[in-house]
């Protein structure tokens, strides 16, 4: 990690603005790569940077798709598909993602091993800081709060909806004939 690159974990509960913030945070600088879990939280991300910047400086990396132009400052992909391309600035969102046992593997590589060259942030939920601060020399949190107040209005039944019932789907059917 170079001497001036700066890591900051944002953390919080959801609704708290992280991925926009970073969003914000990447554009600052000349080059970026933003790690999402969701491959259509990633094309949202990527059609907001392509607006603000135009697309042929923007990169869509995904399972299902590969949109890379030929002069490329900023890459948006899924985390598992972050390209290691030396940019100024890493986000890796939702890096609570570290503690699931089939995709905690590739979050938990992103966390030791990919760093922006200025700037990286590590996004995601507070029950992440103590295993961040044990693996992450010098890193610096920062609290985001909540942008509104979550409550409980109750349980509630839509009118429309009956208790199900056994039918006939859930039985077992015989298709063929039974052998004689």
């Amino acid at each position: 990690m170079n001497d001036r690159s700066r890591v900051t974990a944002v953390l919080g509960p959801t609704n708290t603005g992280k991925t926009h913030y970073a969003i914000d945070r990447m554009l600052a600088h000349r080059t970026g790569v933003i790690g999402l879990p969701l491959r259509l939280l990633a094309r949202e991300v990527y059609d907001r940077i392509v607006k603000a910047r135009g697309p042929s400086v923007v990169a869509l990396v995904t399972g299902e798709e590969r949109i890379v132009p030929e002069r490329v400052q900023y890459w948006v992909a899924t985390t598992e598909a972050m390209p290691e391309v030396g940019a100024d600035f890493v986000a890796i969102d939702e890096i609570q993602l570290c503690a699931d046992p089939e995709r905690g593997h590739v979050f938990t590589d992103r966390l030791l091993n990919m760093r922006g060259l200025h700037e990286t942030l590590l996004l995601g939920s507070d029950t992440m800081r103590p295993a961040i601060a044990a693996l992450v020399p010098g890193v610096q949190f920062m609290r985001r709060e909540r942008f509104s107040t979550l409550s409980w209005a109750g349980s509630k039944r839509s009118a429309g909806c009956r208790r199900a019932r056994p039918s006939s789907a859930s039985r077992p059917t015989r298709s063929m004939p039974r052998p004689s």
